[in-house]
């Protein structure tokens, strides 16, 4: 029997986006839409307020940045745009993105308000005029209160995965940024699940918002799950067992608690592996050093609650483990949907107890399909040592405020420091820091030569986080 052929994918070429976003978006790779931005370009585009319900690495931001940069005026310097997200982290990386999109309009100013960042400094770059504005509902407000930041020019306001701004809390925020928009402003709600808060805020805070579903399903053959059953007391030793078995070199293991995450990062810890956790108590600090060592391979193993790993989009994930069965199948979905992104295949793991088969089934009916389960008896180290990560990460103090940018410490390294271009992998420009992923063979001489030369001219005080074993 001949198999149905997949449907094509629409093209942006088919939207009503000017000629030089279309060359920006053919550049980025950008050729055709994802289910979300299929869905909900045409309808933003046309003004219309929506409340589309997708989960993070959709193509979400694509879509609702389009939009706002499609109703932009450049030569107009008030705030035009305003994007509210739950956390710092995905307001950095909205912003990033939306800077990406914006090369196909000319002269766009984005300012981030998050909090961990000193007030005068927002303050002196919202002086200067910004047309678009990313930021947390708590810092958006402390500018709001001061005066810094004046909405009464804003065409598009965007609340990016509200439901998590509404598990944090945020009602009221919102409510009181809301009402200080333009009436006749475009409203765009983006939400991984569909909580009764969301429908409150759409009665309240939209115009007969067009509601938009792209169901989180993952197609079979692009995940590979394996379901393996526990006891409580071998859950945390079945972790390891799995790692030494598949040796992914990088992966997510997601836990229902705090308690939980520390447990396991011990148990991994001592064993040799570089795992780092990731929970609602961290620092500020110290949660932007676990991430930026964990998107650039430093680490191996993230150990994270669901509340903490919301609105994290890390690419050339190898493995999701669930050490615990989420009681929510949505959640469940979303974890799994971080491995197997683009053209890449996926490996979801998961561990469930007896008193976990409920959670289980609820999983199995969601998915359409019965769960495959191994046993634990059949994972077998490989024999090939400890699962080491291929980088390193150095922190280089001094960052935007010292005007370094990445090319200038990537110059300064492959230049007189004589390392390779392909020794180098990402580096991250933070307001006060600059962290640079480098082979790991090599990260104790990287250290010594920034500390004894120059970047863009100046000494720099550069050290190894982590273990940079």
């Amino acid at each position: 029997m001949p198999s149905t052929p997949t449907p094509a994918r629409p093209e942006f070429g088919a939207l009503a986006l000017s000629p030089a976003q279309l060359a920006n978006l053919q550049q980025l790779g950008y050729l055709t839409m994802t289910p979300i931005q299929a869905a909900s370009l045409p309808l933003a585009l046309l003004g219309k307020d929506l409340i589309a319900q997708a989960s993070t690495g959709s193509g979400k931001t694509a879509a609702f940045g389009l939009a706002l940069l499609a109703r932009l005026n450049p030569r107009c310097f008030g705030v035009q745009a305003l994007v509210l997200c739950p956390t710092r982290e995905l307001a950095d990386q909205v912003s990033e993105e939306i800077r990406r999109l914006a090369r196909g309009t000319e002269n766009v100013k984005l300012v981030t308000l998050c909090g961990g960042v000193p007030l005068r400094g927002q303050a002196q770059s919202l002086a200067h005029g910004a047309h678009i504005v990313v930021g947390t509902p708590g810092r958006v407000m402390d500018h709001l209160a001061r005066q810094h930041l004046a909405l009464d020019q804003l065409n598009t306001l965007v609340l990016d995965e509200a439901d998590r701004m509404l598990d944090m809390g945020f009602f009221d925020d919102i409510a009181t940024v809301a009402r200080q928009c333009p009436k006749d402003r475009q409203t765009l709600l983006f939400s991984a699940t569909y909580p009764e808060g969301i429908a409150k805020l759409g009665a309240q805070f939209m115009k007969n918002p067009q509601q938009i579903t792209v169901q989180a399903q993952h197609a079979p053959d692009k995940i590979e799950q394996r379901w393996y059953e526990v006891k409580n007391s071998e859950r945390l030793h079945a972790v390891s067992q799995l790692l030494n078995h598949f040796r992914p070199e990088s992966s997510i293991a997601f836990c229902n608690t705090k308690q939980q995450c520390r447990d396991l990062v011990a148990v991994l810890q001592a064993q040799g592996f570089s795992a780092l956790a990731l929970f609602g108590e961290l620092e500020q600090r110290e949660r932007d050093q676990v991430l930026v060592q964990f998107a650039n391979r430093s680490i191996s193993v993230l150990v994270a609650t669901d509340v903490a790993a919301r609105g994290l989009d890390i690419a050339d994930l190898a493995a999701v483990i669930n050490v615990d069965v989420t009681p929510d199948p949505e959640v469940h979905i979303h974890r799994i949907g971080r491995t197997g992104r683009g053209d890449a295949e996926g490996l979801a793991l998961n561990l469930a107890s007896m008193d976990e088969m409920g959670s289980v089934g609820k999983i199995e009916v969601l998915q359409g399909r019965a769960s495959e389960w191994f046993p634990l008896a059949e994972l077998t180290a490989t024999g090939a040592g400890p699962l080491v990560p291929p980088m390193a990460t150095v922190q280089i103090i001094g960052g935007r405020k010292e005007k370094i940018r990445a090319g200038d410490v990537l110059g300064a390294l492959t230049g007189e420091m004589g390392f390779a271009r392909e020794q180098v992998g990402k580096i991250n420009v933070n307001e006060y820091s600059t962290y640079v992923a480098v082979e790991r063979g090599i990260a104790a001489r990287v250290v010594a030569r920034l500390n004894a030369g120059r970047v863009k001219g100046k000494s720099v005080k550069a050290r190894l986080v982590g273990d940079g074993a």
